[in-house]
């Protein structure tokens, strides 16, 4: 019905039976649960139902039957009583975040969880998720460069394992760029993605980047580190939205040395080796392709389906067309910093690894 409308963006006044059996529907099981309390039925079950409370609760968010803009505390005392009770009981923000859609969506006969049965929707949902897979694959393949050493002659085989993962990652974001429909996207699917309170705590919108494993490599490679004031503002705000055993492995990344600092430290006795020069190579492969996919998702995917549509909008819409919560110049500002950090490109207000891997690449024989 929205989509249908002059200003697709204008949800008030339009479908009220619906939203209210939303309402009322949801609120009826959300008591119950509410009363029911933590029954200890292990980490899977809470994180599920976590997850289906925190789907009708955006779905409140975007029909306007709430808005933490306008209001000092959520009015759905029940659900926000629940998903506190939940989050704090197993470690995680009392919301829905990225996985519950994505990595442990359970599907039933076929169809997994999502906010509308849309194929902008569906593609949007498949193709993020075989992204984090993919980036998954790339960080364990790192992962086990850890416990091996660069100069491991393995190490070189884990290198192409990483490359090949983000080149995975490249492929499934061409795809969204090529296919994903952008009005459906931004004024369909996107709205559910918007910041709500839980009690009087204002919780921004889930992130397809809330997983540890893109974290992991920015850590491992170096081309991004936890002592940067920014990136580990970064890391503080994204840990309560993932998993526990995301939270640990990211953890564990952050009191490695990074590969570039052990390639770099390498240089003076063994950049003539036949080891330095290949697991060197690759290692630089691995930094490059990483900034390609960070180039490519902020130039492609954001500026596409979020900067372009937003240029549309009534100026009294903008002020909350971010899933994370700040203005939208605010976010493209933050996010450019992110896409430079990964690509390692010189900048004179932040430090990024331009010089380093610069150096590490002159030591490579052409």
């Amino acid at each position: 019905m929205y989509f249908t409308r002059p200003d697709r963006a204008d949800v008030e006044g339009i479908g009220d039976i619906a939203k209210q059996a939303i309402l009322e529907e949801g609120r009826g099981l959300v008591a119950a649960l509410r009363v029911e309390g933590n029954t200890d039925e292990g980490f899977d079950h809470a994180f599920d139902v976590l997850g289906n409370l925190g789907l009708w609760m955006a779905s409140l968010r975007r029909h306007e039957l709430t808005n933490p803009a306008r209001e000092e505390k959520s009015p759905f005392f029940e659900a926000s009583a629940l998903g506190m009770h939940i989050g704090a009981s197993i470690g995680v923000a009392p919301r829905f975040a990225t996985s519950h859609l994505a990595t442990h969506n359970r599907a039933v006969a076929g169809k997994a969880k999502s906010f509308t049965w849309l194929a902008s929707e569906k593609l949007f949902l498949e193709c993020n998720t075989r992204g984090i897979l993919a980036y998954k694959r790339a960080a364990d393949a790192l992962q086990r460069v850890v416990h091996m050493g660069v100069s491991h002659p393995v190490a070189l085989t884990l290198f192409e394992d990483a490359l090949k993962a983000l080149d995975d990652v490249a492929r499934w974001n061409d795809m969204l760029f090529k296919e994903l429909d952008v009005d459906r996207f931004f004024y369909s699917v996107r709205p559910y993605y918007k910041p709500y309170r839980v009690g009087r705590n204002e919780y921004r919108g889930a992130n397809a980047g809330d997983f540890s494993g893109i974290n992991e490599i920015d850590l491992l490679t170096g081309l991004c580190q936890a002592n940067d004031p920014y990136y580990a503002q970064l890391l503080v705000d994204k840990m309560p939205f993932m998993r526990p055993e995301d939270q640990a492995s990211l953890r564990d990344c952050m009191r490695r040395r990074d590969f570039l600092d052990l390639f770099i430290d390498a240089l003076p006795k063994a950049s003539a080796e036949p080891w330095f020069q290949a697991n060197a190579r690759a290692f630089v492969a691995v930094c490059e392709a990483h900034g390609r996919v960070a180039v490519q998702h902020h130039d492609m995917l954001v500026s596409r389906f979020i900067e372009k549509p937003s240029a549309g909008l009534h100026h009294g819409k903008l002020a909350q067309i971010t899933a994370s919560g700040p203005p939208l110049p605010v976010l493209l500002g933050s996010l450019e910093i992110l896409r430079d950090l990964r690509q390692a490109k010189p900048r004179t207000v932040i430090r990024t690894r331009h010089d380093d891997l610069a150096r590490l690449k002159s030591a490579l024989i052409s």
